[in-house]
Parts: structure tokens; C-alpha cells; sequence
């Protein structure tokens, strides 16, 4: 193929297009669905948010939930401007480092190449477990902005989790992927596997209707919705999430959930080209974003956008932020890890925007569930070098390093809400596909589509095969270089979910690849494709 890259690609998802209406963009159909039917009652991009956080976490309980933590950016058009909001993870004010001692056998087992625990401990089990911050943001996030009635927004979500996870094929292999890890808690097993080995699935045919018990995570999340954050930090929740995660060996008190309180800031106002891109702050990719992006300016024209030459530029400067990340922030994270977490992106008819990342940090967190509450637990513990004298190592009472990047995007005619999943891989498919806009005036659509590289760590850097020719010909000049596939699982790539506002007329796409993303126009409107 030619040196630029086409707009048409051998697989296609359309990406809806509404006229005065608003737009919800998720990993899963259904929690879009979900968001967008909030639109059309009159609620804002906060309350669609709301709505779609509860719902995804029983949709994708792998993926995210009450117990894990995120950021998001939010757009409000009333005030013409950005704000972020860290509800990231932390560790317990309780926690012993001495419970988690170097194995002397290698590196860990999962996302990070720390050198192994005694017994995964802070990489699975109870003891993996760091303070969840996700209610908290979301309740700020609606406390402060939100519209429509608490309950109202999470209705939609007990209602899912009352009728169970239906688990077609896509589900039955996530669940199969780590079906081992599963087994080992017995709730866990309960919830995911028959016979404690292998994943629920529905069987030879298409009308087979395998369902997972969600029937105590729809309790807790009715207590929520009558009770709000209250119950979950300060509450019968918060006390029942306590007493699991310590029964089972980890470090959670009441003290750290009633301490627990998500962080507003002003966002990052990284400028690129005649463009601002808006990143959260802090312990996120916010700041290596905007190495990137400062790298790319002196790297590259943005009329060479297409070119080979600005491919090795743009990895160039991944390679350099990530450099600079690693040595001072201390994440070390493997470039090879999965997607473990969840993005959706929301423009209402007025243009306000969210961008919401939330997650467990590996898939299924920590593997092991709360009996009481029917949740999922994190894996927080995991993010911390368990190495002493490090920039990210171990302690109590300690947030926790994200690589989360959902970002507000303003050009002088268009605004855009973007994010990924995909762990060290978010970073550079946020800031490609914000040069894809900016650079090129794609549309939402075009710009997700478009092949990417990843070179977020390491010598290698990976490309999208259909770059094959002078584009990675000019890469493997200059760098070891690897071709891959972007195929439905697992993914090559970030997981992406973006939204964009041009005059009146909304828009939105996922990740071609992801089979349950799409986006999701307000019911009763006249959307195209």
C-alpha cells in the first residue's frame, strides 16, 4: 500500500451521525443504549455517564465496576470549559508491606514486569485489593452537574443485573481466558464457571440463554440507588466490602472508605497544531500525553501527517515520553498486557461531553468477588513496584499510578471526547487519533478506523499490518518493528470510544474490532450512518 493510509479499511463499523441530538459511544451496544435513552429523557452528559457506568460494570463485570477507580474529562458548555476528575485507586492505610514479599523467582505474572511476590500476592486474591474510587467520582460527578434523580440513572443497571449477563461467545472467552485464576476463588467460580472449571456458555446454538447470577450485585446496586454514595463508603455496603476483603486476607477498612474522596482539578491545556487537548492531571498519561504531543510538533509537520516520515516521528517521540515516564512516574507497565478496562464518551444536544475511564486494572481485578455484595473486587495493589526506594513503590495510604487518558479535544470548528482501554496502549491511540482530527480533519469514524502504531515501551514497535510497505519499511529503518492484526480478541491495540460535536451535529464510533462497542444516537431522533 501506499506511504498514507486509506479512509476505507477492509472492516468497517459504521459510526452513527444525529442532528440536534445526543451521542453515547461504549464498549458495549447496550450500556450506549442505556446512556442514550437517558438523553432523550433530559438528562445532561453527566447523567447519560451515570447511567452508563453502573450499566457497563454489570455488562463487562471484567472489565470495571463500583470497586475499581479511573478519571474522567468533562466539557460544559454553559461555562465553555474543561474540568477533570481523578477517582483513582489507593492502597489501605492498613496495608503491611511486609505481607508481600520479593519471590527471589522472576517477574510477576500479569500486567507488570515487577519482580514476583510470594504467591501473586499483590497480583491476585484479597490481598491484591486497593481502596475503589469509581462511586465516588461518578457521584461527584452528578452531584455537581447531574440533572435527573440518582435512582432514575441507576434503575436501568439493577434491571440488567437482575436478568443476568447473557454469555454468548464473546463472553464465554473472555471468561475462558481466565478461567484458571477464577477457580481459585470459590465465589468467583460460583459467579463465572460450571463445575469450578469450565466458563457458563450458552451452549451449540443461538438461542441457547446461558445468564450469569448477577442477582446479588442487583441488590447492592438497588441499595445504591436508594442510598447513594453514603451506603458504599460510609454505609451497609462499605461494611460488607470490609469484612470480604478482609476474611479473605486483604487490607480494607472502614477508615479508608470513609476517607476515600476524588480529586477535581483544572485539566492539562496541552496545545497541538491550532488545536488544546484536555488530559487529567497527576497520576494518569495526562503528562506523558503532552510530551508526546510536544515531541510530535517539532517532529513532523501536519502536512506530512500521512507520510512514513511522520510515523517514525510520532514513534520517535512515544519512545521519549515513554522514557521519561518509566524513569520519574515508575509505571512498568508491559507494553503486551490486554485490554483490562473500559471507555465510553458522551455529547448531549447542548455539547456537553464526558469522557469516562473506568476499571478493575486487570481483567476479572483481583479474581476474586465479595460475596455479600456480588461485586467484583480490583487488583489496585498491583500498579506499586513492590521493590522498595522505587518511584512507585509499595506504601500505605499511596494513590495509585493509572494509564488511563481520556481527553477533551477543541479545535477552532470542532470539539471531540475521546479515550481507550487497553492498559500502556491507551496513550498512543488517543494522541494518533487526536493527530488524525486535528492534523487531517477526519471524521470520528475515519480517525478510529485509521491504522496505528504502539510504542509504548520497550525497543519494538508494533504496527497495524495494513501499514505494510513504505511506512514500516521507513519504521524497521530506524526501530525492531512488528506487524499485527487488530482482530476481536485479543487486542493488538487500545480499545477506543470517541464522540465529536461540528456546529449542531453529533457523532460518535468504537474500535472496529470490538464486538458489543457501538454508538448510540438519542431514540426518536433522525440519525444516519
Amino acid at each position: 500500500m501506499s506511504g498514507s493510509f486509506s479512509r476505507s479499511t477492509r472492516t468497517r463499523k459504521p459510526g452513527v451521525t444525529a442532528t440536534s441530538s445526543g451521542v453515547v459511544a461504549a464498549q458495549h451496544v447496550r450500556a450506549a443504549e442505556v446512556g442514550a435513552e437517558v438523553l432523550a429523557a433530559g438528562g445532561d452528559a453527566v447523567d447519560a455517564a451515570v447511567a452508563v457506568s453502573f450499566a457497563i460494570g454489570v455488562l463487562e463485570p471484567w472489565m470495571s465496576g463500583p470497586m475499581g477507580g479511573g478519571a474522567m474529562m468533562l466539557w460544559r458548555a454553559d461555562d465553555d470549559r474543561a474540568h477533570a476528575l481523578n477517582y483513582g485507586m489507593r492502597s489501605s492505610a492498613t496495608l503491611d508491606v511486609g505481607h508481600y514479599p520479593l519471590a527471589g523467582t522472576g517477574k510477576a505474572s500479569d500486567l507488570f514486569p515487577w519482580e514476583a511476590v510470594v504467591e501473586d500476592r499483590n497480583v491476585t486474591g484479597a490481598s491484591s485489593v486497593a481502596v475503589p474510587g469509581t462511586m465516588a467520582g461518578i457521584s461527584a460527578a452528578h452531584g455537581r452537574f447531574g440533572r435527573m434523580p440518582w435512582s432514575d440513572l441507576l434503575a436501568p443497571a439493577v434491571d440488567l443485573a437482575r436478568a443476568g449477563l447473557h454469555v454468548d461467545w464473546y463472553a464465554a472467552l473472555v471468561i475462558a481466558s481466565s478461567a484458571r485464576d477464577l477457580a481459585r476463588d470459590p465465589d468467583a467460580a460460583a459467579l463465572f464457571l460450571d463445575d469450578g472449571q469450565w466458563p457458563k456458555g450458552s451452549g451449540w446454538t443461538a438461542l441457547a440463554d446461558q445468564r450469569l447470577d448477577q442477582s446479588k450485585m442487583a441488590d447492592t446496586l438497588d441499595l445504591l440507588s436508594r442510598e447513594g454514595e453514603a451506603a458504599f463508603y460510609r454505609g451497609e455496603i462499605a461494611e460488607a466490602l470490609v469484612r470480604d476483603v478482609t476474611d479473605k486476607g486483604g487490607f480494607l477498612s472502614m477508615q479508608d472508605m470513609r476517607d476515600y474522596a476524588p480529586v477535581w482539578s483544572d485539566p492539562l491545556a496541552i496545545p497541538f497544531r491550532d488545536a488544546t487537548i484536555h488530559a487529567v492531571p497527576g497520576l494518569t498519561a495526562g503528562p506523558t500525553l503532552a510530551d508526546a504531543l510536544y515531541r510530535w510538533q517539532s517532529g513532523y509537520v501536519s502536512t506530512d501527517a500521512a507520510t512514513p516520515a511522520a510515523f517514525v516521528a510520532r514513534a520517535d517521540g512515544l519512545r521519549a515520553a515513554y522514557v521519561d515516564r518509566l524513569s520519574n512516574m515508575g509505571d512498568h507497565e508491559s507494553a503486551k498486557a490486554p485490554g483490562c478496562t473500559t471507555h465510553f464518551s458522551i455529547v448531549d444536544r447542548n455539547g456537553n461531553m464526558v469522557a469516562m475511564t473506568q476499571t478493575l486494572l486487570s481483567i476479572f481485578g483481583a479474581k476474586v468477588v465479595s460475596p455479600s455484595t456480588g461485586l467484583m473486587l480490583n487488583n489496585g495493589i498491583m500498579w506499586f513496584d513492590p521493590e522498595p526506594g522505587k518511584p512507585n513503590s509499595l506504601a500505605p495510604d499511596k494513590a495509585c499510578l493509572m494509564n488511563v487518558c481520556p481527553v477533551i479535544g477543541e479545535t477552532p470548528t470542532r470539539r471531540f471526547a475521546l479515550g481507550a482501554s487497553g492498559g500502556r496502549k491507551i496513550m498512543p491511540a488517543v494522541a494518533q487519533i487526536s493527530g488524525h482530527l486535528v492534523e487531517q480533519g477526519l471524521s470520528m469514524q475515519e480517525a478510529i478506523e485509521a491504522p496505528r502504531i504502539d510504542a509504548s515501551g520497550g525497543a519494538q514497535v508494533v504496527a497495524d499490518e495494513r501499514l505494510a510497505g513504505p511506512v514500516t519499511d521507513a519504521l524497521a529503518k530506524r526501530f525492531p518493528t512488528a506487524l499485527a492484526q487488530r482482530l476481536p480478541f485479543p487486542f493488538a491495540f487500545a480499545c477506543p470510544a470517541g464522540v465529536m460535536r461540528e456546529g449542531t451535529t453529533n457523532s460518535g464510533t468504537t474500535e472496529t474490532m470490538s464486538p458489543w462497542g457501538d454508538g448510540v444516537a438519542e431514540p426518536d431522533t433522525k440519525a444516519q450512518e
